[in-house]
């Protein structure tokens, strides 16, 4: 049987009849047994030594195909994604219409020859904005010189960035998670104690949902998992805290901030800007995926805090000036978009960029709120805009993607906190405050993604007209 199978010629070429013509092309089709078959795109080539504009139809779609799905990996909207696709079609001389969801691209290509239909899924979706950087760079090149490179050579370009190992082991991501979310629970008003016991509960909470993905746990049990590990190793250092200094229990608000690593702010984010480009397939899609994390997330915290006997009440004063809470709100939103940035696999310089800009526009949002009193959707608003367009001139200077800096910066804005609390008193039957929380979360997560359109707007002249 074995003989039987490294002999046989492959059914793609059976299928053309070319089998006969060309032995030295055998291949062999090992059929995978995953519930998403992984494409084996060099099994299905025909020609590897072709120069790609010259290839036949089926192989430029897959090269487009392949291209568009790198890009989708790394979290880019439905808008990049198909710009970058439409940049490779115009170097392989073929007209494109394509069709982009959460996980999945469907395309047809077209050229005097006739035309050719794909579809390619993603397993899971994720955030890796270092890949979205080098498919950006890639696209570049290979506008520059694709017309030049061999079918073989796209996909060797391809596949040295789908196959990059990631930036930061997982200790390192678990740091970067409880470094943010201590800052988060500065930013929140919490106080040293809160911040300590938060950074403990979100590194080990981190870590553990790491591992559990690096092991191919499915994705909601990740999620559920490292919520309950955060919030326990909240109250066990609080607990062990309490041993030597009386009153440490009383500090138990922080919990929620061990937590907030599990917001999905790239997903909420891009489905506003997906819908704004009217791509409502993909912003639906982003926007499900989004509130199914953040029902997972919260209704599990919910039920260890219920479980504990833990509410989420508001945080003491710090009595602080305004001079001096100012500088640490500065210091603090720069460190937590720089962990924030970590979890998404930035490299250091782009996450140091996106600190910079986050720190600068989440300050403002704060400063509105408390010294002119505006609302604080309309501050969230004023906030995304400033990040959005700080954003512009950071990625002019130092060409990272622009997504790569406005969503880190941004998603410190995301009320956490106003959503797990709308989550809690739905529990307990305070209804009331329950829509109240919900309402709030949901204008300020509206307004986000409208101020980073509207900057988008008035910076990208593509991108704010309709073709």
């Amino acid at each position: 049987m074995a003989e039987r199978e490294h002999g046989a010629e492959s059914i793609f070429e059976v299928l053309a009849g070319k089998g006969a013509h060309r032995p030295h092309r055998a291949r062999h089709t090992h059929v995978s047994h995953q519930n998403h078959m992984p494409v084996p795109w060099h099994e299905v080539l025909d020609d590897h030594d072709v120069l790609a504009p010259k290839a036949g139809i089926a192989d430029k779609s897959s090269l487009i195909c392949r291209l568009g799905l790198l890009k989708l990996s790394g979290g880019s909207g439905a808008w990049r994604v198909r710009e970058a696709m439409n940049a490779a079609a115009e170097v392989l001389g073929v007209t494109l219409t394509t069709d982009v969801s959460l996980t999945s691209i469907e395309c047809t290509c077209f050229d005097e020859t006739g035309s050719f239909s794909e579809v390619a899924t993603l397993a899971t979706t994720g955030v890796n904005t270092e890949r979205i950087w080098l498919t950006e760079q890639l696209v570049r090149d290979l506008v520059r010189r694709g017309a030049e490179l061999t079918v073989g050579e796209w996909h060797a370009l391809m596949d040295d960035i789908e196959h990059r190992r990631g930036n930061y082991a997982p200790w390192a991501v678990a740091l970067a998670s409880a470094a943010a979310c201590c800052a988060f629970v500065f930013l929140l008003g919490g106080g040293p104690i809160e911040m300590g016991c938060a950074f403990i509960g979100a590194g080990l909470g981190m870590l553990t949902r790491r591992l559990m993905t690096e092991r191919n746990l499915t994705h909601f049990a990740c999620i559920g998992v490292g919520v309950t590990v955060a919030c326990l190793a909240y109250l066990g250092s609080l607990w062990l805290l309490s041993l030597a200094l009386p009153g440490a229990m009383d500090h138990d608000a922080g919990y929620i901030g061990a937590m907030l690593f599990v917001i999905p702010g790239f997903p909420l984010i891009t489905s506003g800007l997906d819908l704004a480009k009217l791509d409502i397939r993909s912003g639906v899609e982003r926007l499900v995926y989004a509130c199914t994390v953040i029902i997972v997330a919260t209704l599990v915290a919910w039920l260890v805090a219920s479980v504990v006997q833990l509410r989420p009440d508001d945080f003491a004063p710090l009595g602080l000036t305004p001079i001096v809470l100012l500088a640490l709100r500065l210091v603090a939103s720069f460190v937590g978009v720089f962990g924030f940035s970590v979890l998404f696999n930035s490299p250091a310089r782009m996450a140091a960029t996106a600190g910079v800009v986050g720190a600068v526009a989440n300050t403002l949002r704060l400063t509105l709120v408390d010294v002119v009193a505006m609302p604080p959707e309309a501050a969230a608003f004023a906030g995304a805009i400033t990040a959005g367009l700080l954003a512009t001139i950071a990625s002019a200077h130092r060409g990272f993607p622009r997504i790569s800096i406005t969503v880190p910066s941004i998603v410190i804005m995301v009320p956490g906190l106003y959503l797990y609390r709308a989550v809690y008193y739905m529990g307990t039957f305070e209804t009331i405050d329950a829509l109240n929380w919900i309402t709030r979360a949901v204008m300020i997560m509206l307004f986000l993604p409208m101020g980073l359109a509207v900057a988008r707007m008035l910076t990208d002249p593509e991108w704010r007209h309709c073709s």
